[in-house]
């Protein structure tokens, strides 16, 4: 893994990059593509322990396949509401059961959907000395084969088979013994954020309602926004005390599940733009929404850095898009609360820590040319985000790229002024 995080002092020996983010009164890039979170869950059908990439694409055509359901069945609603705004997935299968199997077959994935798979074998009409062995999920045929014997068996996306079984013909034979596995623990969830310390996404989901799983992702978030340098946000229930930009709090419960809004809320603020905000956001999900709060307590959930929603006329709307950062400092001030701030400076960290190492890092002589290289390519970076209009106009004289300390260290200064989408409005009206 590469050096990177914030520093105080040049001491790092690491090689990587190290970049500070302060207020400014204390003190060839290309934007990099959104959309990709990090999900941990417990499951019934799918690899145990592992971490898996499914896009929204896949997720539609091939849930069954993945999950276990197709996408529009009731226990897919976690995943409908990730990608209603997710373009990619990083899964992880918390739990590890028991497989089902009958006298034919084993199910590829431990669970208890497994239970739901029966092999139905028949002879061939066409050759009596052949077999058709059918695989059947949830009632409907996923798989079928013409053999002579099991041996000749290839396993398909559903059923490792047993190639030293005897086929015989049978009307079906129901898989069973397949189990979920033992509740999870805080540990399962350790090897989960273990797995992902070398991956990139933009958000981490917590689905947990366990506050001493959620202080562990609060950990790691900020081990690796501070150490690492791997800029991310986690979205989390309830637990508005982390105090931290990159710690994301759902305050609203839904009817049918009280961290069911983490998963919508996971899959926008990865999706959201740079120059874009989650504010005043219409809630298009499907769970029901509980937002029976006051003015007063609306306004008070903003100060503790509750991510809330309200209720608009007949609409479901995010009240702000914010995170659990209340307490501020020279360093850190107020802008620092706001997610579109923090998205916008996690890009800018995320693409120049990405553009010095594979372009620069042990590439390119800590010289005045090779300075002024690097220099080019973050003007050109600066004024692509201008363009966006992510930040002010860009000031290239301001941008600085100086030797550091050390002769393999270069010291870079990129002041920018992050925008926001508008929010407040202040206005007179004038009668005369």
């Amino acid at each position: 893994m590469l050096g990177g995080g914030n520093f105080t002092v040049q001491n790092k020996v690491f090689p990587g990059a190290y970049i500070n983010f302060v207020n400014r009164v204390s003190a060839n890039a290309s934007v990099g593509n959104r959309g990709v979170a990090a999900i941990p869950m417990v499951l019934s059908w799918g690899p145990e322990k592992e971490l898996f990439e499914v896009t929204s694409e896949e997720f539609q055509k091939n849930a069954k396949e993945i999950f276990g359901y197709s996408a529009e069945e009731a226990p897919m609603l976690p995943m409908r509401e990730l990608f209603k705004n997710m373009t990619k997935g990083i899964f992880y299968r918390l739990n590890e059961g028991v497989r089902s199997s009958n006298d034919y077959a084993s199910a590829k994935y431990s669970g208890e959907r497994g239970n739901s798979l029966m092999t139905v074998i028949t002879k061939n009409v066409d050759d009596a000395s052949k077999f058709d062995v059918k695989t059947l999920f949830a009632g409907r045929e996923v798989d079928t084969q013409t053999v002579a014997a099991a041996l000749e068996l290839k396993d398909n996306h559903y059923v490792i088979f047993k190639k030293e079984a005897s086929l015989a013909e049978t009307a079906g034979i129901p898989f069973t013994g397949g189990t979920n596995g033992d509740s999870v623990t805080g540990e399962d969830y350790t090897l989960f954020l273990n797995k992902i310390e070398s991956t990139s996404f933009q958000t981490l989901c917590c689905p947990s309602a366990d506050d001493h799983v959620k202080a562990l992702f609060v950990a790691f978030t900020k081990r690796m926004r501070d150490e690492a340098g791997i800029k991310f946000q986690t979205v989390m229930h309830q637990y508005s005390k982390a105090d931290h930009e990159g710690i994301i709090s759902v305050e609203n419960e839904t009817e049918e599940s009280p961290t069911g809004l983490v998963y919508w809320v996971t899959g926008a603020e990865a999706a959201c733009e740079i120059n874009k905000t989650n504010e005043n956001r219409i809630y298009d999900g499907a769970y029901t929404v509980k937002t029976s709060y006051t003015q007063s307590q609306l306004l008070n959930g903003m100060k503790a850095g509750k991510f809330l929603f309200h209720k608009v006329g007949n609409e479901v709307c995010v009240l702000t898009d914010i995170n659990t950062l209340v307490t501020y400092t020279s360093e850190k001030g107020e802008d620092f609360s706001n997610n579109q701030t923090i998205r916008i400076l996690d890009q800018i960290g995320n693409d120049i820590a990405s553009l010095f190492n594979t372009r620069y890092l042990g590439k390119i002589s800590n010289d005045a040319a090779g300075r002024v290289s690097l220099w080019n390519d973050i003007v050109t970076y600066g004024k692509q985000l201008a363009v966006l209009r992510a930040i002010e106009a860009l000031d290239a004289e301001a941008i600085t790229v100086d030797k550091g300390e050390g002769k393999r260290s270069v010291v870079v200064n990129f002041p920018v002024q992050p925008v926001n989408c508008m929010s407040i409005l202040y206005m007179t009206v004038v009668v005369s």
